[in-house]
C-alpha cells in the first residue's frame, strides 16, 4: 500500500470523526458512492483532486493540512522557486504542483499542471468533475481540449479560460504532446468575504 496514500486517508478519517460527520455525508459532498468513499478513506483507492478540494471545503481545513498534515504559516507573502512547488499526483499521469502550499487563508489555490498526451483518450469521453467556486486555465505550452459539459473547446499556448466549475468540466491534452498550463481554483466566497 501507498504510504503517502494512507497518510491522506488517515488524516481524512480523523478529521470526519473529530467533526462528527458520518461516511454518509461525506460521500454525498464528494460525489462517491458510499462504498468509493469507504474505499478512499481507508487508503484502498487513490484520491481525485477534486475529492481532497471537496474534502478540505467541508472539514473547513487548508487542502495542504490533508497532503501534509501541516497547515500553511506564511501570511504576509509566499514564494515558491522554480521546481519547487509542493507536487500533487492526483490523477493518472497528470502532475501538479501547489504553488502556494505554505501560505495559510488562501482564497485561491494556484497549480502548475501538466497533462500527459494519450492517443486513445482523444475520441473517447472526458470524465467531468465538479467542484464550488471558479477555475482560471492559462495555457504555458502543448494543447488542451477542455470540455465545459457539453461544450468542448481547444485551448493552446498563451490561451485562458475562466469557468464556474460547479458546472461538469474535464480535460486531456491534445496536439500529440504533454501541455502544461496554470490553474488557479478560487474558492467560493461566503457572505462576509464578499463583502
Amino acid at each position: 500500500m501507498d504510504t503517502k496514500l494512507f497518510e491522506i486517508a488517515e488524516r481524512i478519517r480523523g478529521l470526519r470523526e473529530i467533526l462528527d460527520i458520518s461516511v454518509a455525508e461525506m460521500a454525498q459532498v464528494t460525489g462517491v458512492s458510499v462504498e468509493e468513499y469507504e474505499a478512499l478513506e481507508s487508503g484502498n483507492s487513490d484520491f481525485s483532486f477534486t475529492f481532497l478540494f471537496k474534502c478540505a471545503e467541508r472539514f473547513g481545513v487548508d487542502m495542504i493540512e490533508l497532503l501534509t498534515g501541516d497547515r500553511p504559516k506564511l501570511s504576509f507573502y509566499s514564494i515558491v522557486r522554480k521546481g519547487q512547488g509542493l507536487p500533487i499526483k492526483r490523477r493518472a499521469g497528470f502532475t501538479y504542483q501547489h504553488l502556494a502550499h505554505l501560505f495559510k487563508g488562501k482564497y485561491a489555490e494556484p497549480f502548475l499542471v501538466c497533462a500527459p498526451y494519450h492517443e486513445e483518450e482523444q475520441n473517447a469521453p472526458i470524465h467531468l468533475s465538479t467542484h464550488e467556486g471558479q477555475e482560471f486555465d492559462y495555457i504555458l505550452t502543448g494543447s488542451l481540449k477542455v470540455q465545459l459539459e457539453d461544450h468542448v473547446e481547444y485551448l493552446h499556448a498563451g490561451d485562458a479560460i475562466l469557468y464556474d466549475s460547479s458546472h461538469g468540466h474535464g480535460m486531456i491534452a491534445t496536439g500529440g504532446e504533454e501541455c502544461t498550463f496554470l490553474a488557479i481554483i478560487l474558492k467560493k466566497q461566503t457572505g462576509s468575504e464578499a463583502e
